[in-house]
């Protein structure tokens, strides 16, 4: 009963299409007749309206991380099983015949809940990556990548020397590296555009 629910409600709490609910409100636009047709915060901004896009982009954030909070509070257990519910959520939302988004956001959140330390380095990177090639799905797949790694030394620096001790948690490697995998699935028309030289750059 208890996997059944913490699959639930953090499914559906990903799963929640705030990108689409916004434009439609505000804009009377469906965002998925827009740009790229997807409903995340990058496709947003194309509408024009940069309080929407950052509106979009704070509510994906948080429907990652709002889930996450409550299962490490309750059930801490499963907490493997929330993170992937709520990002599968996003990924693959039932309301819209499982076409969402590309999942960035609600990773952000996700590893925020998980790690305050994972979650800036993340932010740094892709602003860094973001200054130095301005794509912003080369930011978001390096910058997933980089999490990962920096985890998985972590690990392995603390299996090296067990008396090793640090202040602060870390999620097991495994997860990040299913949403790695999860995010490259995701940009597969971005990288196809990157080999075409056909991707859109960021203007800054």
């Amino acid at each position: 009963m208890e996997y059944f629910l913490v699959f639930f409600y953090s499914y559906l709490s990903g799963s929640i299409p705030f990108g689409l609910i916004l434009t439609s409100a505000f804009t009377n636009k469906d965002i998925r007749k827009i740009g790229s047709g997807n409903i995340g915060a990058t496709n947003v901004l194309r509408t024009g309206n940069k309080y929407l896009a950052a509106g979009t982009l704070l509510l994906d954030v948080a429907k990652g991380y709002v889930p996450i909070i409550i299962t490490g509070q309750y059930f801490p257990e499963l907490i493997e099983l929330s993170c992937l519910s709520a990002f599968l959520g996003h990924l693959f939302p039932m309301w819209l015949k499982f076409k969402g988004g590309k999942g960035v956001a609600t990773y952000l959140g996700i590893i925020t809940a998980l790690s305050i330390q994972l979650s800036l380095l993340f932010i740094v990177t892709w602003i860094i990556v973001t200054l130095i090639f301005r794509y912003s799905s080369v930011s978001s797949m390096f910058s997933a990548l980089t999490v990962f790694v920096v985890n998985i030394l972590r690990e392995t620096a603390i299996n090296a020397n067990t008396s090793l001790e640090l202040s602060v948690n870390f999620p097991n490697s495994k997860i990040l590296f299913i949403f790695f995998v999860l995010i490259i699935f995701t940009h597969k028309k971005n990288i196809l555009n990157l080999k075409n030289k056909t991707e859109n750059k960021i203007k800054i």
